[in-house]
């Protein structure tokens, strides 16, 4: 791997230690003020708020700015951000309303870093469609073993030890990714000559995923997945105490079987594209995830559920390393981070829907009626697009964006094919 991807692989490993200290430490903190569901939805719910408001003008503001810059600055920012709620505790001031605020700012911070680093990855990577099925898959491990196993118990054992205890952590780490972020390799800037109104340079990027099949495929995939996975996610606890007859312990394991299952699926990721192709694989996962859920659905065994929950996690795993790494390589430089951004949001505002599907099938018919409509949408989706994603429409992608095996081509000067050029 090029140098530097070594820092930033390590300052993103860090960063989700403590993403996962404080998943799990801020909704306890806010336990510890009040027993009102609605309030503890509404320091949930906040951090997603800034994706749902501000996704497409973020990706803009990326594309105008120094990448590296900017993720140094957004940890640097969270980092202090939380010191807030960690005096808070020291002098019992700590509230709901704060927690609210820091939870969408901590959103906020994270909306900048992850788009900023999104479209700084294909640059350090000289846009090489291998090394970046590489790189996601090890960054995609990572995020996945800090923030989903070692995260979450850190930050419980961390809140035995004083409120403050898991927000100093998590600051900690922010400000120990910004100091490696900032070692990292300065890459050329792509901003675009003519310095268009930032809403219509949004709109533009919005535009160029609309616009082109191969990108509205790689967006409707996890668009569509929200919608299913939250349906499930949103009923999956009564499910397995109902159901399947297990305890609260024994829940904690069916979660941790997808998420191992979703390091599975990263590791062998790159390896699915190469025999299948990308666009076979992405179909291949798509379909596996459907069936996995339709299994969950069926079963009554709880280690049957667990290997169901796993092998979808797989899915997941190797799906959220093939998509990224596709898009990072035929994404033309100057509009990575609205292309990433736009992705990203139509994915966050699907999730409350999916929420509420699942809550609404489950009262209204059965706790199983949810996860057969998951599966029936993620099978449907995946039917829908796979002639988007076929592997001759991206490596007709694959050939434009990097003709020759150059760098990826400005969109102007793309050659026509069925994704339109970029409108201003």
């Amino acid at each position: 791997m090029p140098t530097g991807f070594g820092r930033l692989w390590t300052a993103q490993t860090v960063s989700s230690l403590g993403d996962g200290v404080t998943h799990a430490a801020l909704p306890l903190l806010a336990l510890t003020l009040t027993r009102d569901p609605m309030a503890l939805a509404v320091v949930t719910g906040a951090g997603t708020l800034p994706w749902l408001l501000f996704g497409v003008l973020g990706g803009a503001l990326v594309d105008r700015w120094d990448r590296r810059h900017t993720m140094w600055v957004a940890d640097t920012a969270r980092a202090v951000l939380l010191a807030i709620p960690a005096a808070a505790t020291v002098f019992d001031v700590l509230s709901i309303p704060l927690l609210a605020a820091v939870a969408f700012l901590l959103g906020l911070g994270g909306l900048f870093f992850d788009t900023a680093a999104t479209a700084y990855l294909p640059d350090l990577l000289g846009r090489d469609p291998a090394l970046l099925e590489r790189a996601n898959s090890r960054l995609r491990g990572a995020q996945t073993a800090m923030s989903g196993f070692a995260g979450p118990p850190a930050g419980s054992a961390l809140l035995a030890l004083g409120r403050a205890a898991p927000l100093l952590t998590d600051a900690v780490s922010f400000l120990l990714s910004a100091l490696l972020v900032r070692t990292l390799p300065a890459v050329r800037r792509h901003v675009p000559e003519d310095r268009e109104p930032l809403l219509r340079q949004a709109r533009a990027g919005a535009s160029y995923v609309f616009r082109d099949r191969v990108l509205l495929g790689l967006a409707l995939r996890p668009a569509v997945g929200n919608i299913a996975f939250l349906a499930v996610e949103t009923v999956l606890a009564l499910f397995a105490h109902d159901r399947l007859g297990i305890d609260t312990y024994g829940f904690g394991l069916l979660l941790a079987a997808e998420a191992t299952g979703g390091l599975l699926g990263a590791g062998i990721a790159s390896r699915l594209g190469r025999r299948l192709g990308t666009g076979s694989a992405l179909t291949f996962t798509a379909t596996v995830e459907g069936l996995a859920v339709l299994g969950l659905a069926s079963v009554s065994n709880p280690y049957a559920a667990g290997a169901a929950l796993a092998v979808c996690g797989a899915g997941m795993g190797a799906t959220m390393v093939l998509a990224p790494s596709l898009r990072q390589a035929i994404v033309p430089a100057h509009l990575m981070g609205r292309v990433a951004s736009t992705s990203r949001m139509l994915a966050m505002c699907a999730a409350p829907v999916g929420a509420f599907l699942g809550g609404w099938l489950a009262s209204a018919y059965d706790i199983r009626t949810p996860l057969y409509a998951a599966a029936l949408l993620l099978l449907t989706m995946t039917a829908v697009t796979a002639s988007m994603t076929s592997n001759r429409r991206i490596e007709a992608a694959l050939r434009a964006a990097a003709p020759a095996g150059g760098p990826a081509r400005p969109a102007a000067e793309e050659p026509a094919r069925e994704s339109a050029p970029e409108s201003s």
